[in-house]
This record gives C-alpha cells, sequence and structure tokens, in this order.
C-alpha cells in the first residue's frame, strides 16, 4: 500500500480503532494499557465522558470565528488560569511549540520595551526539548533536531545540566533576555530539576533582570501532583510558562502564561493566532480544567503516584543490571535501563502495555491521570514479566 504521508515517522504496525478510559483497542479489538497517552496529552484518558459532552454540544454550536472577535469561552478558561496559578496573562495556542514561541517573543519584547533591544538570547541547557518549530529546536537542548537545518540562529545558547557555575557565568552577560528550563524534562530522559536549583534559579534570575521561562508542556497539567510542576516549589515562581498536551485532553490546545510585568512589551498586532483559543478548544479546555480542579482530584494524582513510585522502584531492586534508575515525578516517570529502551518497548506492547521512549536510554511512562491502582499494579507486572524474560535471555547468553 502507498503511503503519500511525509516520512518523518515511524509508526508502529498496530491501528487502534478506539479508546476507552486508560486503554486503547486495536482493529482487531484487542485492548492495550495506555501508558504513554499520547505522549503526555490524554490526561483524562480516552472518550472521557465530559469531554466528549463539552466538545460535541459546542460542535453542534460554533466552530471557528477567529480572534477578531471575543470568545466568551476563551475569557472564562483565561481568567481561571490566572486564578490558579502566578499569571495575570493568558494567549492560547494549537500546540506547545506554538506557546514556547510565544513565550520567547514575550520575552524578547519585554526587554525590548524597556530600552534594552540587545537582550535576545534564550539560555537553556542541555538535554531539553523545546518544540519542532525553528526557534522552539534553536532553544533546545539537543543538537539532532537541528542537524541539516542551516546554522544555530543568534540569541539561543545552551548550558549544561546542572552546571551551576556556568549558569552564573552566563545569566549575566548583557543580552540575555531569559532562562527556558523543563522542571522535569521530557525527552531528555525524564529528568527533574531539584527544586533547590529552581529557588537558586528564580533567584538568579530577580537579581539579573533576567526573564524566567517554565516549559511546563509535558509535565504540567496535573501531571506531577500539582496544577503546573512549580507549585511544588516556594519561591520559584516563574515570569513565563508554556502549557500544552494534558490541558486540552486530546484536542490540540496550548497556552502561554505569564505576569502583568512580563507581558507588559506585548501590545496589539504584535502577536496572534488563527487558531489559538477558538470555541471547540475552550471547551475541551474548560471542560479538563473542571476535573483537575475538583476538590481531592489531584491529590487522588499524588496517591496512585506513590503506588506507582514504589512499583517502579522494586523493579529497580529486582533487576539492579537492567534497571539503573527510576526518574522523573508523579504521573511523568522513567526506567533508566542499561539497553536500548526501544526493545523493551516492543517486547511490553506484545504483552499489551504501550510505553514511550526518551534520551539517555530511559523507558517513559506518562499514563493517563485518572489511572487507578490496579492498573499501575498491572504495568508494574507486565514490565516485570519483560525485565525477567530480558534476564533469562542474558543468562543464557542471548541478552543485548
Amino acid at each position: 500500500m502507498s503511503n503519500a504521508i511525509l516520512p518523518v515517522y515511524g509508526p508502529s504496525e498496530v491501528v487502534f480503532e478506539r479508546g476507552e478510559g486508560v486503554r486503547l483497542f486495536d482493529s482487531n479489538g484487542r485492548g492495550y494499557l495506555d501508558f504513554i497517552a499520547g505522549i503526555a496529552v490524554n490526561s483524562l484518558g480516552h472518550a472521557h465522558p465530559a469531554l466528549v459532552r463539552a466538545l460535541s454540544e459546542q460542535a453542534g454550536k460554533l466552530w471557528h470565528v477567529s480572534n477578531m472577535y471575543r470568545i466568551p469561552g476563551q475569557e472564562r478558561l483565561a481568567q481561571r488560569y490566572a486564578d490558579l496559578t502566578f499569571a495575570d496573562r493568558v494567549f492560547f495556542t494549537n500546540s506547545g511549540a506554538e506557546a514556547i514561541e510565544a513565550s520567547i517573543k514575550i520575552a524578547r519584547r519585554y526587554h525590548w520595551s524597556r530600552g534594552e533591544p540587545e537582550r535576545i538570547k534564550i539560555l537553556s541547557f542541555t538535554g531539553s526539548f523545546h518544540g519542532r518549530t525553528y526557534a522552539g529546536i534553536n532553544a533546545g537542548g539537543q543538537d539532532k533536531y537541528r542537524e541539516g537545518f542551516g546554522p544555530r540562529m543568534p540569541g539561543f545558547e545552551t548550558l549544561p545540566f546542572g552546571d551551576h557555575d556556568a549558569l552564573r557565568q552566563a545569566v549575566v552577560q548583557p543580552d540575555v533576555a531569559a532562562v527556558l528550563i523543563e522542571p522535569v524534562q521530557g525527552e531528555g530522559g525524564v529528568r527533574e530539576t531539584p527544586e533547590a536549583c529552581l529557588r537558586a534559579l528564580r533567584q538568579l534570575c530577580s537579581e539579573t533582570g533576567v526573564l524566567l521561562i517554565y516549559d511546563e508542556v509535558q509535565c504540567g497539567a496535573g501531571r506531577t501532583g500539582q496544577l503546573f510542576h512549580y507549585q511544588w516549589v516556594d519561591g520559584a515562581e516563574p515570569d513565563i510558562l508554556a502549557a500544552a498536551k494534558g490541558i486540552g485532553g486530546g484536542f490540540p490546545m496550548g497556552a502561554c502564561l505569564a505576569t502583568e510585568a512580563a507581558a507588559s512589551g506585548m501590545a496589539k498586532g504584535v502577536h496572534g493566532s488563527t487558531f489559538g483559543g477558538g470555541p471547540l478548544a475552550m471547551a475541551v479546555g474548560n471542560a479538563v480544567l473542571d476535573i483537575l480542579s475538583e476538590d481531592g482530584f489531584l491529590e487522588g494524582v499524588r496517591r496512585v503516584s506513590s503506588t506507582f513510585t514504589q512499583g517502579l522502584e522494586s523493579l529497580r531492586d529486582r533487576y539492579p543490571d537492567l534497571v539503573l534508575k527510576v526518574t522523573g515525578r508523579g504521573l511523568l516517570r522513567g526506567l533508566k535501563l542499561s539497553f536500548d529502551p526501544v526493545v523493551l518497548r516492543g517486547e511490553l506492547a506484545e504483552r499489551g502495555l504501550l510505553v514511550g521512549s526518551a534520551g539517555d536510554q530511559v523507558l517513559r511512562l506518562a499514563p493517563p491521570l485518572i489511572v487507578t491502582d490496579d492498573d499501575v499494579l498491572e504495568a508494574v507486572r507486565i514490565i516485570d514479566d519483560a525485565l525477567s524474560a530480558e534476564a533469562r535471555a542474558r543468562a543464557a547468553g542471548g541478552g543485548a
């Protein structure tokens, strides 16, 4: 069968026809436990009744008008995020990459408006991933995503992850506009930035007049047990935050949150989006936030996360030669392996468990936030079975 799709993906041959809760079902009717959730997107699982209802009702009324006109659902959702976070201003996008683009533009425009147009540099860290746009790949800390797309754009610098001396030396450069960091890296190996580092980074940015941007595209929307990860850390609020993935529960949507001060350089006409903040996305976004902000919901995420952590740590204890470390936080976790995680991914899919992988030989796990203790224990058992088979193969001389 011919395929006219640009060959930039390497999809599995499995074709899924429907989803329900934390499970997907293929064209043969086989069920799979979904522990990657569309790469941390399906925050409330598949076909959640509240989201289906919100989208269906809105689709029957109005799809699109553009931002030439007021969109009440957009105004409501922006105010709700402002009330629940550090932010005073919200700009809605269609993706995380666009949220990052908006964040960079807001930061640079802030300094321009203050008479410092030379301050354009964005500092980021090795292993980081900030989207596939041209600015995103230049901001990101992985050379492989820039390969073949020309020289690196001016105004971006990558620092070694965890090198505090390098950061202190770089942030005082007169052309620095902002520091961009993922509180928990996704593609870079599901690495959590220590809380003390985030506090120190906040203080350093405040002292130097540099803006602090958090990329919470993957670790936000309740995934680590708070609405946004920064809320775990007193004294580490950002000036700007990029969000997406889980805030739309599967519908394409992103958001850039900013303080009034950080957004002070933005004026009518300097940025925009044709589709961002449209009626369909806002209906779903409000429905997602209804659930994420329910009393007890995030407490439930934290509770099942504890069960998940215990299960993953038990795998590290049982297979110390195969599982080197448990990484991440909440329901964004990784198993750092001594072998290629892609091998294990395939074996787990054969056993009915869908997972992802990330850099530094990490198996990535990001189940829907509605996952239960029983689901977690089932996933851990499946991984245990696969690791046991790998250990036996190695003992017999046939391992990787």
